[in-house]
């Protein structure tokens, strides 16, 4: 059984109208399909939607909804959810709850990609398909320090967790990603740390955690987002976790969704959750 809450279409970096994620996801049986293109950001950038395309993107998603909920029963077994990827910078973007309130978003995952240096304004990417970015911004934002730049990432989603209650914490630990243990060791006892202290706020919120596998399926990490030990760590804590494939393209759905369940069964988790009516609904691994 097939879900995913996090997926982008055209309207954002995503390849397809949003119909096409629709009609894969029907042809692999799925139970919810939930769209999450990125929110706008106060600058120009080539993965965020356009602010005045906003409204054309929720517009487009609620037609969907309404077009398949009136086909035939067989079909009505996918349900279809309009959400947002929130990229959360302090003091640059909008914030969640006017998000909610002017668009009626069904969900809000809460990301953090850019990492605002808390002085100069700088903002390190730690995104996308070139690494040279990912050191650069280390090198320059924050004089190749890694703790003080994976410190600074950390205290960013704490601050987005504390001040805007995200429905979902998207890819917790992306910090990750184009590591690799150069700049830092995710066993080192600092790092597990800022981990612990923002899975403290996450149960403390009552949020869901994505576990993601497009880091694993574009071979850009090592491991899911997040890894092994924190997961560990958010099952000790009981925290609920949601199965998603970070999808761009149509067929990137379900990427690795067998290997990465059986994952979490190994490591002891009994189910996942999905958004489902309105309410998050337990399901068995």
């Amino acid at each position: 059984m097939n879900f995913n809450l996090h997926t982008h279409t055209r309207f954002s970096d995503g390849t397809s109208e949003p119909e096409r994620y629709v009609e894969e996801a029907m042809k692999q049986d799925f139970l919810v399909l939930g769209f999450s293109d990125h929110s706008p950001v106060p600058f120009e950038n080539s993965f965020a939607l356009k602010e005045k395309n906003l409204p054309v993107y929720c517009r487009a998603i609620r037609e969907l909804q309404k077009k398949y909920s009136a086909t035939s029963s067989a079909e009505k077994n996918l349900e279809i959810l309009m959400g947002i990827e929130v990229d959360f910078i302090p003091g640059m973007t909008v914030s969640f709850e006017e998000l909610r309130r002017r668009y009626r978003f069904d969900y809000l995952i809460g990301s953090v990609h850019l990492v605002h240096d808390g002085i100069n304004d700088g903002l390190w990417f730690i995104d996308g398909p070139d690494i040279s970015i990912y050191d650069d911004g280390i090198q320059k934002i924050f004089g190749g320090d890694g703790r003080k730049a994976v410190t600074a990432y950390y205290r960013q989603v704490q601050e987005m967790i504390s001040e805007h209650s995200p429905d979902i914490i998207g890819h917790m630990d992306k910090v990750k990603m184009y590591n690799r243990g150069r700049y830092f060791s995710e066993t080192d006892k600092w790092y597990v740390g800022l981990a612990d202290e923002t899975l403290d706020l996450i149960s403390g919120c009552g949020a869901v955690v994505e576990v993601n596998t497009r880091g694993l399926y574009k071979k850009r990490s090592d491991s899911l987002f997040p890894g092994p030990e924190i997961l560990k760590n958010i099952l000790r804590r009981n925290i609920p976790v949601t199965l998603s494939s970070d999808a761009h393209k149509p067929e990137e759905l379900s990427l690795l969704f067998e290997e990465s369940r059986q994952t979490l069964i190994q490591l002891g988790f009994k189910s996942h959750w999905v958004l489902k009516q309105g309410n998050w609904k337990e399901f068995a691994l």
